[in-house]
């Protein structure tokens, strides 16, 4: 079923857990998490993000996540991730998206006020939710290498994503404190300490992006000081791929469908084990 993400991430607050949003840029992507969702019988959420704009068009990937999301048997919000345009944003919600992410990190902080109160005036017509972000994440979606960053200047301010918030009306706020996208050539040193002074300042759930390659610990302890939306990307699609390179060893392959099955089931096997995580508080 279909639904937005301040419904998914109600049913995270009230049960203390954090909803997965994986991005979902083919087909094999979006079947392998909506039915890990529905054998765990999870709310879910799946993602669309600009950036791979140049791998599917929003106009042509978009219309197949919200047909899977309506047939699901599990609550599905479909969201736009890091959207950087508000053109872009509002294309999301014309399809048909349930939330949107308006992201203006890389600009000044009262541009960013200004796009994100623009955002959120647009997502009230539609009915749709808005996340945006204070703090800038080390590397993009596309799923770079950089480790996370490591001057405090890039995190988010508790005091400024308290007003920032205040000044927006946002539904989820994506909190910087020490992940990264892509893959990480270290452990990342989370700080807790800044996220849960963020929790305590602002009454709106937290997100965390960049959330693939991090240890269960981890994850368990941001959830516990109150994360309840994970981004999880890089390592289920690296998982995929090593799926259809484990076919083509054990024998020889003459049909590419062989090898989107092959990948699709490995990465439903990543995505129940990051789940299982995810929902285990």
């Amino acid at each position: 079923m279909l639904v937005s993400l301040a419904e998914v991430l109600k049913m995270a607050e009230d049960h203390n857990f954090a909803v997965g949003a994986f991005n979902t840029p083919n087909l094999e992507s979006i079947l392998a998490v909506i039915e890990t969702a529905e054998n765990m019988g999870a709310p879910v959420i799946i993602s669309h993000a600009q950036l791979h704009e140049s791998i599917i068009p929003i106009e042509t990937i978009g219309p197949v996540m919200l047909h899977f999301a309506k047939s699901a048997t599990v609550p599905v919000c479909v969201h736009l991730d890091h959207g950087e345009t508000l053109d872009y944003v509002e294309k999301a919600l014309k399809l048909g998206f349930t939330s949107v992410m308006y992201d203006g990190s890389l600009l000044s902080y009262e541009e960013n006020v200004r796009n994100t109160v623009e955002t959120v005036r647009m997502a009230k017509q539609y009915g749709a939710s808005v996340e945006a972000e204070i703090g800038i994440l080390g590397s993009r979606e596309a799923g770079g290498n950089e480790p996370a960053p490591s001057m405090e200047s890039v995190y988010t301010d508790p005091d400024l994503a308290d007003r920032f918030v205040k000044e927006t009306g946002i539904d989820a706020l994506a909190a910087i404190f020490g992940t990264a996208h892509g893959f990480y050539k270290a452990k990342p040193k989370l700080d807790f300490d800044r996220i849960e002074k963020i929790r305590s300042l602002v009454n709106i759930p937290l997100v965390m992006h960049g959330g693939s390659g991090v240890s269960p610990e981890d994850y368990i302890t941001s959830i516990d000081k109150g994360i309840r939306k994970i981004n999880y990307y890089s390592y289920m699609a690296r998982a995929g791929v090593e799926g259809a390179e484990k076919l083509l060893q054990e024998k020889k392959v003459d049909f590419f469908h062989d090898l989107s099955v092959a990948a699709m089931e490995a990465m439903k096997a990543d995505i129940e084990k990051a789940m299982r995580v995810f929902y285990s508080r």
